[in-house]
């Protein structure tokens, strides 16, 4: 969604989405931003309505698919904003190509670094071990079949969620849809195998001290899925970084209370970047 005239010099906006989720997910966050900026969302490959391939995946995978498509259409320094696995992404296109990105800001941001850190060094190998016999073996597209049924996917969502009421049928059907895609099930094996292997993602702690940019982190403090206790240690590895934590929101702020999000990141881009204006964005009535 393009910008109006007025707001034509603002910096664009690339919105990526995280795991399992699409350019659906954003459905209360376009129409606010795009009142000041120019909007981009992705389906990044093998989620959404993109093609549902059997690839190498890996977030290096992922960076590239954005910074082709940020270099056929955008060519001009872009604000990243990512959700989970997205915000990974961010992280990611942010050191490797910098001309890309003025800024970003992180919503629920992992480190699977951290988490192997987290396994204690006698399990570590029983782990790995586990992982390629998954990898191996036709479980990941039966395990598919049935996580990617609606009931399933709504309970998923109700613990990635506080707030229930934003668990509704609207979003249920964001989630549950593309996974019925043909070739779905094989993809989700490309992905489990890819997301076993060690070099699939690299370590956010050891990226954010080097970056230069302005970064916004928004944390719901009810995370069940990424522990909260990871934001300031995240906030405290860079000067440049803005930390936001919100109570009663989980793992997917931007989607469970826009509102507070979108004023959230529209304060910052005034902040940090210079771009006035944005102190009293327009609501945008949504539904429940």
């Amino acid at each position: 969604m393009r910008a109006s005239q007025s707001n034509i010099n603002t910096a664009p906006i690339i919105l990526l989405h995280g795991f399992g989720a699409s350019v659906g997910h954003w459905r209360h966050n376009i129409p606010i931003l795009s009142q000041h900026h120019t909007v981009y969302a992705l389906d990044l490959l093998g989620f959404g309505a993109s093609r549902k391939a059997q690839a190498n995946y890996s977030i290096h995978l992922w960076v590239e698919q954005v910074y082709d498509f940020w270099r056929t259409f955008i060519r001009q320094p872009a604000i990243l904003v990512g959700n989970s696995i997205g915000s990974l992404v961010c992280v990611a296109a942010a050191a490797s190509h910098p001309d890309m990105v003025q800024g970003m800001a992180m919503l629920s941001l992992p480190d699977i670094s951290l988490q192997q850190k987290a396994i204690p060094l006698w399990l570590r190998p029983l782990e790995r071990g586990m992982k390629k016999l998954l990898a191996a073996t036709p479980l990941p597209n039966t395990v598919f079949k049935i996580v990617r049924q609606p009931s399933v996917i709504r309970r998923w969502a109700g613990v990635a969620y506080v707030n229930q009421e934003a668990v509704n049928e609207e979003l249920v059907e964001i989630l549950a849809t593309p996974p019925q895609d043909e070739d779905a099930v094989k993809a989700f094996s490309a992905l489990f195998k890819g997301a076993s292997n060690p070099q699939f993602a690299p370590s956010a702690t050891a990226i954010l001290p080097a970056l230069e940019i302005p970064m916004l982190l928004v944390w719901g403090r009810q995370d069940r899925f990424v522990p909260p206790h990871l934001a300031p240690m995240f906030a405290r590895l860079n000067p440049k970084i803005e930390l936001v934590e919100l109570d009663n929101a989980g793992h997917c702020p931007h989607d469970e209370c826009p509102d507070q999000f979108n004023k959230i990141l529209l304060r910052w881009l005034e902040s940090s970047l210079g771009e006035a204006k944005f102190l009293t964005p327009p609501q945008v009535s949504r539904s429940n």
